[in-house]
């Protein structure tokens, strides 16, 4: 870590790089080595077609746990105990299915969904699946 004093970070010609603020220092963090390749690799890593492929299956679900912590409440529990919480994570799952069918018209059937990874992984296994499961292939 290294601290400059305002005396220091005034008069410097690329201040305005570094901060915005117009009275206060600057400290600036050197991590150690291997956080820095660390994370220099993961920013690379982030521009191949490869990880935006598998970023795409999170970013599939995080509208879902948005809708649910946000617009059905679930960032806290009205019960106590993990038996009593599992219970109402699922009857609002329900309740969400339910508005989401809802909100299709009659007599509109869903397209089969692509297999996710773990239905993958079972096919590679050889092993059944159950036939509730609407999947594609």
């Amino acid at each position: 870590m290294a601290r400059f004093t305002t005396s220091q970070c005034q008069p410097c010609p690329v201040r305005a790089q570094c901060t915005t603020s117009r009275a206060s220092a600057r400290s600036v963090g050197f991590p150690p080595k291997e956080l820095l390749e660390l994370q220099l690799r993961n920013r690379a890593e982030r521009q191949e077609p490869a990880w935006h492929k598998r970023y795409a299956v999170r970013s599939g679900i995080e509208g879902t746990i948005f809708e649910f912590t946000h617009g059905h409440g679930m960032r806290r529990c009205r019960y106590r105990g993990q038996s009593k919480t599992h219970l109402q994570h699922v009857l609002t799952a329900i309740a969400v299915n339910i508005e989401r069918l809802s909100r299709q018209p009659p007599g509109t059937n869903a397209p089969p969904r692509p297999p996710t990874a773990f239905q993958d992984y079972l096919d590679q296994q050889d092993i059944p699946r159950q036939r509730s499961w609407r999947a594609a292939g």
